[in-house]
């Protein structure tokens, strides 16, 4: 069985931005290219196992193992040492990036307390959406007992398209809940 938003995007959504910004040849229209979480823990310098729960909150997001970074440089001021584990991230393509896709739209933002949209204003100039989340626990795949600490995490959402416009308009008919 496909991705249900792969569906959508290929019934619903191509025909809408062709019509929109008049593309003549499909493989013109922009897609979504790859998904990136990113959950960074400067903590970790001093507390070894708070890496582990995020790494296993993480898989448990994403339906994928993650790749945990390590620090490029030694900074002594953060007691950093070069080679230390420092956050943890994981890209997602294809049918995975649709469903998590499918799931941060359609259940895990909308739990978000106060939620009004997410802004508009976090595109790169290229084409790309990058999201900013306070609280793992807004996904239903985390176990709300087996949390020890609140991790914030960074969602990047690359795609193919151009301009910011052209990004907004693929995201929005894709069934992202901008501000109004």
């Amino acid at each position: 069985m496909a991705a249900r938003l792969r569906e959508h995007y290929l019934t619903k959504v191509i025909p809408v931005l062709t019509k929109e910004f008049g593309y003549k040849n499909v493989m013109a229209v922009p897609k979504i290219d790859k998904v990136s979480v990113n959950i960074g823990l400067g903590e970790a310098t001093q507390n070894a196992k708070l890496m582990d729960g995020a790494v296993t909150e993480l898989g448990a997001i994403a339906g994928q193992k993650p790749v945990i970074c390590k620090a490029k440089k030694s900074i002594a001021a953060f007691k950093l040492r070069e080679g230390m584990p420092i956050g943890t991230m994981v890209t997602l393509r294809g049918d995975r990036m649709f469903e998590f896709l499918d799931r941060l739209m359609n259940v895990a933002l909308p739990r978000v307390r106060d939620f009004r949209g997410v802004s508009t204003k976090s595109f790169d100039g290229r084409g790309n959406y990058t999201l900013g989340v306070k609280d793992q626990l807004i996904f239903p795949e985390i176990d709300y007992s087996k949390v020890d600490k609140t991790k914030g995490m960074n969602i990047s959402i690359t795609t193919t398209a151009r301009t910011d416009a052209e990004a907004v308009s693929l995201l929005r008919a894709m069934g992202m809940p901008f501000r109004q």
